[in-house]
This record gives C-alpha cells, sequence and structure tokens, in this order.
C-alpha cells in the first residue's frame, strides 16, 4: 500500500503521469501497434498463400504438374493464379462461388 502523505501520492500521481504521457502520444502508439498487427498478419497470410507453396510461371506448367500427379493417384487438383507473386500454384480445395 502506497504512502498516506499528499506529498507521496501528488509524486506517484505525476510518475504515472509522466509514464501515461499525453492522450496523443496514447493514440499514436496505438495506432503504431495497430499498424504492426497488421504489417505481420498481412505477413503471416502472403506465407500460407504463397510463399510455402511451389510457384509454377505458366498455367501450362501447373497444368502440366497436376496430369503428373493424376498419373500417380493424386486426383481433384486444379491451378490458380496467386495474387502475391503473379505465379500459378496448385490447390485442392474446390472453387471459390
Amino acid at each position: 500500500m502506497g504512502s498516506r502523505k499528499p506529498s507521496a501520492k501528488a509524486k506517484q500521481m505525476a510518475s504515472f503521469k509522466a509514464e501515461l504521457g499525453s492522450m496523443d502520444d496514447l493514440f499514436g502508439r496505438e495506432e503504431q501497434r495497430q499498424d504492426a498487427l497488421l504489417a505481420r498478419r498481412e505477413e503471416a497470410r502472403r506465407e500460407r498463400a504463397c510463399d510455402r507453396k511451389k510457384r509454377y510461371a505458366t498455367r501450362a506448367d501447373a497444368e502440366e504438374a497436376i496430369r503428373l500427379c493424376a498419373e500417380h493417384g493424386t486426383r481433384g487438383l486444379r491451378c490458380y493464379k496467386c495474387s502475391y507473386c503473379g505465379g500459378w500454384h496448385l490447390t485442392s480445395h474446390p472453387r471459390e462461388a
């Protein structure tokens, strides 16, 4: 428990306010935090959607890979153009409507 002296309470309050900063600082820090969070989420999205997948230069290359996979028993693949890298990837997910 803190001191009961008014001067001690005033020092504690001044210290707390100094650490907190102005409301402009508070909002600025929150905006920076939100921007960093958004950047981390976008990087994670890119990694899942593109970076971890094999990239084909052309649609024909991707379709050839699908044909070879079908010869080895993997069915239901399709290719799609990646919005991140512009290359082609394979997926087993059905088309989005």
